[in-house]
C-alpha cells in the first residue's frame, strides 16, 4: 500500500505516515536532507540513490541513547553489506561510535581504506574460503567469527593462539512480519552458525587448535520490529544455553537485524523494550553486548530515484515503466518487501493519469521485474521522477548488471 497524497490550498500539503524533518514536501516538490529530489535527478540522471548523513547520524545516536539508558557494556558494528558506499562509511568513520562488521575480505579492505583500524573491525562470513582465512592471517587485529568447524579447523592452523568468537545458530528465526524469507534460522535448517549438536565439539576443536573462545555470535533475521519482539525475547532465553558452556565469555553479538517501518501500518521498534531484553538476559551475566545493526542506521536514510518512461493500461491493469528494475534493488522482487513510493513533484489530488491503482513495472526482461503492485499514486506522467522510500539499505549494494542494466550514481547529502 502506498500513501495517498493531498493537496491543499497554497500547494500540496503532504498528509503522509513517512513526513520527517528532511523528508517532506514543500509545496509540490519532494524535499530530502535539504534538497529538491527533481532538480538531482534532472542533474544526476537516474537511477539515484540519495543519502541522507543527517539521517544516518540521528539513528546512531537513538540507538546509542536508548542503550545508554540502560546498564550495559556494549559496542556497535555497522554492517557493511547493507549498504558499502565509500562516502558514507568515511562518515561513519568521521561521526565515531560504531566499527565495522564485513563479511569478506573485500569489505575488509574497504573498511581499512576508510579508515577503520583492525581493532574496530569484525569479520562474519560463511563458506570462508582458504583465501579468506589467509586475509585474515594477515590482519591479527580483526576479530573473526567462526560459523562452522570446517573454518575452526583451518584458521587454528593458520593462526593459533587467536581469540575468536563462534556463530551459533539458536533455532529460532526472526523478520519484518511474517515474511520467512528474512530468516536466517528457524524450524528449517539454514547454512548459517553452529547448532547445539556440534558446539560441544565446536568448542573442543577450537581448544585443540590452540584457540581461545571468548565470544559468541548470531543473527537470525532482518527488519523486526516490535511484534517479533517476543521471538527475540525467545532466541535471547536459547544462547543461554551455549554461553553456559563456554568458559571465560567476554561478550555476546546478537547480530543486527533491527528494522525500521516501511509501511503506514508499521510502527518504530521500542528500543526501551530492546534493551529490556538485553539486560535480562544479557546485563547480568556481566557480558559485553555486541550489535551489527546496518538497515537501522542507513535504510530510512536512503532513497532511490526513478524516471516513469510508460504509463500504459494493459487488459484491467495500469502499468507505470520505469528506468530500473531488481537490478538496482531487489527488495520488491526477490525479498517481497515493500518500497513506499512517493512522486518527486505533484501535479495534483487526483489518481493516476490513466486513473486508479497502478503497477510499477522495472526495465528488465524478467517477470519478476515488478517493483510495485496495486499501488495508489497522484498523477503520473510519462517523465516525471518517482522516489522509493527506505532504499539505503541493501538496495545499491546487491546491484547487479542483468541485462546490462547495473548502472547508477550514489550521492551523499
Amino acid at each position: 500500500m502506498s500513501s495517498r497524497l493531498k493537496s491543499g490550498e497554497g500547494g500540496a500539503q503532504a498528509q503522509v505516515w513517512w513526513r520527517r524533518d528532511g523528508l517532506q514536501y514543500d509545496g509540490d516538490r519532494l524535499i530530502f536532507g535539504g534538497e529538491e529530489v527533481e532538480r538531482l535527478a534532472f542533474s544526476a540522471g537516474t537511477p539515484l540513490y540519495l543519502y541522507h548523513s543527517d539521517r544516518i547520524g540521528d539513528n546512531i545516536r537513538r540507538l546509542g541513547a536508548a542503550l545508554d539508558g540502560h546498564p550495559l557494556d556494549y559496542r556497535l558494528f555497522y554492517a557493511m553489506k547493507s549498504n558499502r558506499f565509500m562516502p558514507l562509511l568515511s562518515y561513519l568513520k568521521a561521526f565515531g561510535g560504531c566499527g565495522v562488521d564485513v563479511c569478506s575480505p573485500g569489505e575488509l579492505m574497504l573498511a581499512r581504506q576508510t579508515g577503520f583500524r583492525e581493532s574496530e573491525i569484525s569479520f562474519t562470513g560463511t563458506a570462508v574460503s582458504d583465501s579468506d582465512l589467509d586475509c585474515l592471517q594477515r590482519h591479527p587485529g580483526v576479530w573473526v567469527n567462526c560459523d562452522s568447524l570446517s573454518s575452526i579447523r583451518r584458521l587454528g592452523s593458520r593462526c593459533p593462539g587467536r581469540e575468536i568468537g563462534l556463530r551459533i545458530n539458536p533455532g529460532l528465526g526472526i523478520g519484518y512480519a511474517t515474511n520467512e524469507l528474512l530468516r536466517y534460522s528457524g524450524s528449517k535448517t539454514t547454512k548459517f552458525g553452529i547448532y547445539r549438536q556440534q558446539f560441544e565439539s565446536a568448542l573442543e576443536l577450537a581448544a585443540s587448535c590452540d584457540l581461545v573462545v571468548k565470544g559468541l555470535h548470531f543473527h537470525t533475521g532482518c527488519g523486526y520490529l516490535d511484534p517479533q519482539l517476543p521471538v527475540f525475547d525467545e532466541i535471547l532465553a536459547a544462547c543461554s544455553w551455549f554461553a553456559d558452556r563456554v568458559s571465560g565469555l567476554e561478550h555476546v553479538n546478537v547480530g543486527g537485524g533491527l528494522g525500521v517501518p516501511l509501511t503506514a501500518a508499521d510502527a518504530p521498534l521500542d528500543l526501551e523494550r530492546w534493551c529490556e531484553l538485553l539486560a535480562e538476559h544479557l546485563g547480568q551475566r556481566g557480558l559485553q553486548i555486541w550489535i551489527e545493526p546496518g538497515e537501522y542506521i542507513v535504510k530510512d536514510a536512503g532513497l532511490l530515484v526513478l524516471q516513469v518512461n510508460t504509463v500504459e493500461e494493459k487488459e484491467s491493469t495500469t502499468f507505470v515503466g520505469v528506468d530500473g528494475g531488481f537490478n538496482v534493488n531487489m527488495a520488491p522482487a526477490f525479498y517481497r518487501l515493500p518500497l513506499e513510493v512517493v512522486p518527486c513533484r505533484l501535479h495534483g489530488a487526483c489518481a493516476s493519469a490513466a486513473g486508479g491503482e497502478v503497477t510499477i513495472a522495472g526495465n528488465i526482461n524478467e517477470a519478476l521485474d515488478i517493483l510495485a503492485e496495486n499501488v495508489h499514486l497522484p498523477t503520473v506522467k510519462e517523465g516525471d521522477f518517482l522516489a522509493f522510500l527506505n532504499a539505503g539499505g541493501y538496495g545499491a549494494s546487491m546491484s547487479s548488471d542483468h541485462c546490462v542494466r547495473g548502472y547508477f550514481l550514489e550521492y551523499l547529502l
